[in-house]
């Protein structure tokens, strides 16, 4: 049982939805965004999305691309990411760790390494954008041996026939991506997303997480209301673009991981 299988299993036992906090690594800069990241589990984060900084981040709207970039302008890598995760482990050794990003830097390091690499720093699953379920040998199947969860987005076009294969080899939760298009590019509407997550959760017994278009403590509400919980990225990336100081973005964080949690 990895820690995200062990983090929604005790959810579930107390009757609580999930918040789920994106940030991406190493923005504004490496010691910022540790700290930001050491402090989530006491806002209330049940499990952390860590993005990977990459040049092409093709799913990613304009907030993510800036942060991206600007952990990119500041010296961050894949290794730094890692490293990044290790002095997290420090401190923390229950709270879950996502990583996500793109198979491109992945493919650089080798996967074998990668693998080796991420489980020993304390990462415990992957969300990978662009690898569909075509490429599983690639990298999910080696995965999921290495013990780490391989997530899987869901969207508003993955049909009947193509759930079954989305869900084949998927682990640790699926994410429901809430709209068609890029992060922060729209609001999501638990009107629309309830009857996807209900047909979602008819084809597996995985938790259900909804993101993008996440971006108040009422959405996340509502949105955790029709899910098993939901993520939050661009609206918390944006208050760090702000340049808010970090007891201001955790206390922000707080208000949407309440939100969730009062589902």
């Amino acid at each position: 049982m990895t820690r995200i299988d062990a983090k929604f299993a005790a959810l579930k036992e107390q009757g609580k939805k999930a918040f789920v906090a994106y940030i991406m690594a190493g923005d504004p800069d490496f010691e910022t965004s540790l700290e930001i990241v050491k402090g989530l589990p006491g806002a209330g984060v049940d499990v952390i999305e860590l993005g990977l900084p990459f040049t092409d981040p093709m799913a990613d709207g304009p907030t993510i691309q800036a942060a991206g970039q600007r952990a990119l302008d500041c010296g961050m890598t894949l290794q730094r990411t890692l490293d990044l995760a290790r002095a997290f482990r420090e401190t923390d050794d229950t709270t879950p760790i996502v990583l996500m990003g793109y198979y491109n830097p992945i493919y650089s390091r080798g996967v074998v390494k990668f693998l080796a690499d991420a489980k020993e720093v304390g990462i415990d699953g992957l969300i990978v954008v662009d690898l569909p379920p075509e490429e599983d040998e690639e990298l999910c199947l080696p995965a999921q041996a290495a013990g780490l969860n391989f997530i899987r987005l869901a969207t508003p076009t993955t049909d009947d026939k193509r759930l079954p294969r989305v869900l084949q080899n998927t682990s640790g939760f699926v994410y429901y991506v809430s709209i068609t298009g890029i992060t922060g590019a729209a609001e999501a509407q638990a009107t629309n997303v309830g009857p996807e997550v209900a047909r979602i959760k008819s084809a597996t017994d995985l938790p259900v997480i909804v993101g993008f278009g996440i971006n108040t403590p009422e959405k996340s509400q509502a949105i955790a209301t029709v899910a098993d919980g939901a993520v939050v990225g661009s609206a918390i990336v944006s208050q760090i673009a702000a340049g808010k100081p970090t007891g201001e973005v955790l206390d922000f964080v707080k208000s949407l991981a309440d939100g969730a949690h009062s589902a």
